[in-house]
């Protein structure tokens, strides 16, 4: 009986250390004419002691590139895939046996969809397409890759205060948290206070959401946890959401934020790299609601996109510069 509780203890410390570790990735973007090749970027990881990377597709030369680099990999499986991949078991084991079996070793998680609005036509795709990639892996023996799907803040319907955070479209959402609970993997989130702050400025004070406040701005008064940035807030309404929804252990992985240099308002080199800055040093610490439990964070993202829809910002969130320039000075992402 004691060899079976010390194997039980084990067990569940290795797996709750795996959703636990302070890891910093970098999301590598390239929506871009100008960007460096492939595998200069996977060098450029490398000598910024970047040890994690979500790519947006399967692009084979950055797969290959990153063979023996030590570079932990989140891969997506773009939007467009998941109807072939949720109808056809087999579309999603020729995907798995293309792009990630000749590189798993380096792969850590596969994203299956990122922020599908559940009112598109194709959400109701994502769960299928996820159980066929996770059947796919296992057949293959990859059980240690994790399957799930990274979503946008948008999906909440309350965040404020972050206790009463709540899921909208319970009905789409609530299956696939089930699933990937079972699975013990972890809640993708996008988030980012940037937009929140731009949104609410008449509530939302600058420093709050760039780490810079000198003490309390929020008190949850339903819990009494105190908030002295949005990031925390943020994250906790997801994890209050998620308590909602049966899954309260369920672990959150930031698969994108980040903070714009140029383009709009509060747009600046000093507001993004003291967000940058500050983030990184604080993800180690867990939230109010969570604390010491820290938070696996991708930042986004390597480079300037030049060629990204949508507002100027999106073509200035970068850490580099295309010609592999740093725009915030030294960051530690250890």
């Amino acid at each position: 009986m004691a060899v079976a509780i010390t194997l039980f203890v084990v067990t569940f410390l290795s797996i709750s250390l795996h959703f636990t570790e302070a890891q910093i990735g970098v999301c590598y973007g390239k929506i871009g004419d100008n960007l460096p090749s492939e595998r200069d970027v996977v060098s450029l990881y490398k000598s910024n002691g970047i040890g994690a990377m979500r790519l947006y597709s399967p692009n084979i030369a950055a797969l290959q590139a990153l063979q023996g680099s030590g570079i932990k990999l989140v891969l997506d499986v773009p939007n467009e895939n998941l109807r072939s991949l949720a109808r056809y078991p087999s579309t999603a084991i020729h995907w798995v046996k293309t792009n990630v079996v000749p590189f798993a070793s380096s792969i850590k998680y596969i994203v299956v969809g990122n922020e599908v609005d559940p009112s598109y036509n194709f959400a109701s795709s994502v769960l299928p397409a996820m159980k066929n990639v996770h059947n796919a892996l296992i057949s293959n023996n990859l059980r240690a890759i994790k399957v799930s799907t990274s979503i946008s803040t948008e999906i909440m319907m309350s965040t404020y205060p972050p206790s009463n955070g709540q899921f909208n479209y319970t009905s789409y959402i609530t299956p696939i948290v089930k699933f990937i609970t079972s699975n013990n993997s972890p809640l993708l989130v996008n988030i980012y206070t940037y937009f929140a702050y731009i949104s609410n400025q008449h509530d939302i004070n600058l420093n709050y959401a760039l780490f810079m406040s000198p003490g309390t701005v929020v008190t949850d008064p339903n819990n009494g946890k105190n908030y002295q940035n949005l990031f925390d807030a943020m994250v906790d309404s997801i994890y209050a959401a998620l308590a909602k929804v049966g899954a309260p252990n369920t672990a959150i992985v930031v698969s994108e934020t980040g903070w714009p240099s140029a383009g709009g308002v509060a747009a600046t080199v000093n507001n993004a790299g003291t967000y940058y800055r500050n983030l990184i040093n604080h993800v180690k610490q867990g939230t109010p609601l969570k604390p010491g439990q820290a938070i696996e964070t991708y930042l986004f993202a390597m480079f300037d996109e030049d060629k990204k829809p949508g507002a100027i910002t999106e073509r200035h969130f970068g850490l580099f510069t295309p010609t592999k320039v740093p725009k915030y000075g030294h960051l530690n992402f250890k």
